[in-house]
């Protein structure tokens, strides 16, 4: 039997993967987190710990666990507590992490969901990232900054580690049926807010197809660090009218105000470094990790859009709310143009 820990559990792709990894009656599962999981874990046990704390080696210890799969790592800061809660969590929580399993003798494979912010977005950019390439701007704050932290962490556990496999997964944004995050939330206004002159590029994952590489990873040992996304690129407009959005272009320098203000409506949570990507965009070449393992995508992106799209339908937030958003934006925009259905 080997047994393998899940840290972040409680949220929906990690329960996913635990759900599907203990499904093989050869391998033991223990989901960790510090709240109890939303979704149902299958087989898998579920311990209440915080990776932050020396409980976390306790667990590894006393269970003589063998592969650690890290998806305890937090892109938004509304969902944390804060921006420092969130630093916190992702960068303090990944090193104690980290030095339970170089304590631990029975640590064997440590695999980390990691993130495409690890490049930035910037008009500099090429077509697509692979995984020699940095980012083209410097990454000064947000969940980018701790995405890169956690790797540069994880590649000294790795280089530590005199026996043993780390993989790391730099993942595209989720997308699909049931997804809530920052994007779906920004595509989901009644009135998106799009940059002039700009038609970011959307590269997306479905969770089933992300749930498949983390499997991948986890059965087979595959050192290194790789990217995992759809093959294909979706322009912000076309995704647009893929999901019937109406839309109003404002200039760059407007873009941080109406951020601020859905922010602050509770409408989307966008911070500086997600209006980046809306406006310049961000796709990834995966080619490595297809060449490396037997997994392909099975949803492209525009896919993945279509099925997120199908249960919500037009007005997803409700007509009281689009007009108040409608009404806050033509009190602070002007020079605006309207793209389709405006």
């Amino acid at each position: 039997m080997t047994t393998v820990m899940i840290t972040g559990v409680s949220r929906d792709l990690a329960a996913r993967f635990a759900r599907s990894l203990a499904a093989d009656t050869e391998v033991t599962v223990i989901g960790v987190d510090v709240v109890p999981p939303r979704h149902d874990l299958g087989r898998a046990a579920f311990i209440r710990a915080d990776i932050r704390a020396p409980i976390i080696g306790k667990v590894i210890d006393s269970h003589d666990v063998e592969v650690v799969v890290h998806m305890a790592v937090l892109a938004a800061p509304g969902r944390t507590g804060g921006r420092s809660s969130m630093k916190e969590i992702n960068v303090i929580g990944t090193m104690q992490l980290l030095a339970a399993c170089q304590k631990a003798a029975s640590v064997r494979k440590f695999v980390v969901q990691g993130s495409v912010s690890v490049y930035g977005s910037s008009p500099r950019d090429p077509a697509r990232f692979t995984e020699e390439m940095g980012p083209r701007a410097s990454l000064r704050s947000g969940f980018g900054k701790d995405s890169a932290e956690i790797e540069s962490y994880v590649r000294g556990y790795a280089r530590r580690l005199d026996d043993g496999c780390v993989t790391t997964l730099r993942m595209a944004p989720l997308m699909g049926a049931g997804v809530d995050s920052t994007i779906t939330a920004y595509l989901g206004l009644p009135v998106v807010p799009k940059v002039a002159g700009f038609d970011a590029r959307l590269q997306f994952l479905h969770p089933a197809d992300a749930v498949d590489a983390l499997l991948t990873v986890t059965r087979d040992d595959l050192p290194g660090t790789f990217n995992v996304a759809a093959d294909d690129v979706v322009l912000l407009s076309q995704a647009l009218r893929t999901l019937g959005r109406p839309w109003v272009e404002v200039p760059r320098p407007a873009g941080p105000l109406l951020a601020g203000l859905a922010r602050r409506a509770g409408f989307a949570e966008i911070s500086d470094e997600q209006l980046d990507v809306l406006t310049y965009g961000r796709a990834m070449d995966s080619s490595r990790f297809t060449a490396a393992t037997d997994w392909r995508p099975r949803y492209g992106s525009a896919e993945a859009l279509a099925e997120w799209a199908a249960p919500t339908g037009p007005g997803l937030l409700g007509p009281d709310r689009a007009d108040a958003l409608v009404d806050a934006a033509a009190r602070l925009l002007t020079g605006g143009r309207a793209g389709d259905g405006v």
